[in-house]
């Protein structure tokens, strides 16, 4: 089978946001905040009709909108055991194992349906938001996503999924 790969790179694809980090054993980093980048790789067989694996334009869009979604929010993950995250009259409230720790204006939050705000389970949760919005517009011939995230330069996590099965369900968003 005959593969090609595309990248988007772009100045562009960049979000600033705020976050901290559960750790194993009773760590929490302190609150801070990035000017995170990032880019995708497609590999895939041509689409027959259109002579390519995926329309650039379509890929640019689809990034974009994913980096505005959480620019300038604070990234909070659902599924950390070791925080109590709670919307209630128009706040978010964070508690890191049974004491109160934040609260945040709810607009002001991107609740992210993953354990930690690593930069490997962001890139992990962008790939299948990406994922799931090519599929949505019908892109059948991929084969693998990589899509790296950058929190300071030279410090970066990429993630990869190949081969690519319709029995995988790509992670949810929350956005408060």
């Amino acid at each position: 089978m005959r593969s090609f790969k595309v990248a988007v790179t772009k100045d562009y694809l960049v979000f600033a946001s705020a976050h901290f980090i559960t750790f194993a054993g009773h760590r929490c980093e302190p609150l801070h905040g990035h000017n995170y980048r990032v880019a995708v790789v497609l590999e895939g067989a041509l689409d027959e009709e259109s002579w390519y694996v995926v329309d650039f334009s379509e890929l640019k869009r689809i990034m974009r909108q994913l980096c505005d979604e959480i620019d300038h929010k604070v990234l909070l993950p659902l599924q950390n055991p070791k925080l109590d995250v709670r919307e209630h009259d128009g706040s978010v409230t964070v508690a890191y194992e049974g004491k109160a720790k934040y609260v945040f204006p709810v607009e002001d939050c991107a609740l992210l349906d993953i354990p930690n705000t690593t930069v490997e389970m962001l890139a992990q949760f962008l790939a299948g938001r990406v994922r799931s919005a090519l599929n949505d517009l019908g892109v059948r011939t991929l084969t693998a996503i990589e899509l790296e995230v950058e929190e300071n330069f030279g410090q970066s996590a990429t993630y990869r999924e190949s081969p690519l099965t319709d029995a995988v369900a790509p992670p949810r968003s929350r956005r408060a």
